[in-house]
């Protein structure tokens, strides 16, 4: 693993300044003043190293000749996913604090990424058919939208705790109503679910050797983790599952599907050096 050139290590500290700086913002206006209304410059920046963040994958992927999927590039991608969904729910009321913690992980994820490196340029050898790409990026997008998921049903779970035990502490104060926090919970398994429908279904089509590929394994894990996020939408819409159960069983198929994307691959690429 090389080192990434100092243009794309520039785009990626310019990244992690500005996530940095977003978060500490949104942090400071929910010390201040416990709500989500407020000057809009946190989440501009968040937006901002959105971009940087971006611009370091596509630098990457041209030096490179094809998109880099490995371990620190997934982690990368996925934390850049999950930014930019949190600047997109911003029009939505208190999310403050989900900015809060998806900042600064992905800052993490894009340092790591740059000091980690990547691979020597394949010189174009290395391009992936478009329908692999496609399940690789559906995969991807599964992944942080259930990452989201499982941030919004541990917040739930805290909630219901805190209202159980009836202390109302200062973090439980700047989460969402818990109705809503339900809402978004839910909606955000629905995208999940279809997003990983789909990344499933291409990856059954289009991957021509599960077993020789080394995905038989991925592929079961995430199977399992569709099947689990699949029974727990059919039970919220059957029989009202939600609070702390709904946070189990979200948290049960991030679990999965953690172990899915990045147990083997951490397995594969460090462990066995493949």
């Amino acid at each position: 693993m090389a080192p990434l050139t100092f243009p794309a290590f520039a785009l990626a500290a310019a990244a992690a300044l500005a996530y940095t700086l977003a978060a500490l913002g949104l942090a400071r206006r929910l010390r201040a003043e416990g709500s989500a209304h407020g000057p809009a410059w946190p989440l501009l920046l968040g937006a901002g190293g959105a971009m940087a963040h971006l611009g370091l994958h596509v630098w990457a992927g041209n030096l490179r000749g094809a998109p880099d999927l490995h371990f620190f590039a997934a982690l990368s991608l996925v934390s850049l996913w999950m930014a930019a969904l949190t600047v997109a729910a911003a029009r939505l009321e208190r999310l403050d604090a989900l900015g809060v913690v998806v900042f600064p992980a992905a800052a993490v994820g894009v340092i790591a990424y740059a000091l980690t490196g990547q691979p020597a340029s394949t010189g174009g050898g290395g391009t992936l058919a478009w329908p692999i790409l496609m399940h690789a990026w559906l995969a991807l997008l599964a992944y942080a939208a259930l990452a989201l998921g499982a941030l919004f049903a541990a917040g739930l779970w805290l909630q219901e705790r805190a209202l159980r035990q009836r202390r109302i502490t200062g973090l439980v104060r700047v989460l969402p109503p818990i109705t809503q926090s339900e809402s978004l919970l839910f909606r955000t398994l629905v995208a999940a679910s279809a997003l990983l429908t789909l990344a499933l279904a291409t990856g059954l089509v289009f991957v021509e050797d599960l077993f020789a590929q080394h995905l038989a394994h991925k592929t079961v894990l995430s199977l399992l983790s569709w099947a689990v996020l699949a029974t727990l939408l059919f039970g919220h819409w059957r029989w009202g599952w939600r609070g702390a159960q709904a946070a189990r069983w979200t948290l049960a198929a991030m679990a999965l599907l953690l172990l899915a994307f990045f147990g083997s691959g951490f397995a594969y690429e460090f462990l066995l050096a493949r």
